[in-house]
């Protein structure tokens, strides 16, 4: 597996349609040149405005984002149709979630909120803790009281989920949290079922195209099973 980070030209969520879409093409374009047999977008901004754009581009590779994937989970997990998505100023601009899980659950009422602190704080590694807590009362702190709180929060970033034991706190026991990843990573054992896997046993090749000592150390903190300072390539986009 190839995990691609764009640390040179993060964050997506606060560019224009246009501007992402030339980013994850082009990020799209480096990974099929490496070999890859399936491409997972996984950004929710990139997903919600150019995976259209990269599966024109590559009409031969299986192409996923996080959006319908995450909108497919919340609209089964939810009991009452009240969606919360947690996501990034591009994502919720697109209004890419309303119209997923609009096409899943009809009479669904979906509030997307803009959540930028979250990307910063998952980056720096506070990830709980009372700043999270203060930031995430601030983003939705209203959204789940009273009879039209949501029953169903969508972590609509690839960063939310490092942050889900704060927002479960803040939710509370009877909202559903859903994970966007997992349940792409779900979507795409589906989807893969059948094909034939290459030789080998696996393994995970890292790159950025930016500061890859800091990339690095990011994920060793995040994920210790990769090791303090996993080896990652550098790319120049």
């Amino acid at each position: 597996m190839l995990y691609l980070g764009d640390v040179a030209r993060q964050p997506y969520g606060t560019k224009s349609p246009r501007t992402v879409t030339r980013y994850a093409v082009q990020a799209a374009e480096f990974l099929v040149e490496k070999g890859i047999k399936a491409l997972v977008v996984a950004c929710n901004t990139a997903s919600a405005v150019a995976l259209d754009a990269i599966a024109e581009r590559f009409p031969h590779l299986p192409v996923l984002g996080v959006v319908e994937a995450g909108a497919d989970g919340a609209a089964k997990a939810s009991a009452d149709g009240r969606i919360v998505v947690a996501a990034t100023e591009g994502t919720c601009r697109s209004q890419a979630y309303e119209r997923a899980i609009a096409r899943r659950r009809e009479g669904a009422r979906v509030r997307c909120v803009p959540c930028p602190l979250f990307v910063a704080l998952a980056e720096e590694g506070l990830t709980d803790g009372p700043i999270v807590d203060s930031v995430a009362r601030h983003y939705l702190g209203s959204l789940f009281d009273g009879s039209e709180a949501g029953d169903c929060l969508v972590l609509g970033c690839t960063h939310f989920p490092l942050l889900a034991p704060a927002l479960a706190r803040l939710a509370g026991p009877d909202v559903t949290l859903v994970d966007c990843a997992e349940a792409t990573a779900s979507m795409l054992v589906r989807r893969l079922a059948g094909r034939e896997a290459p030789p080998g046993g696996g393994g995970l090749q890292l790159i950025s195209t930016d500061a890859p000592e800091r990339f690095a150390r990011m994920v060793g903190k995040l994920f210790p099973a990769l090791g303090p300072a996993p080896e990652v390539e550098l790319a120049d986009l």
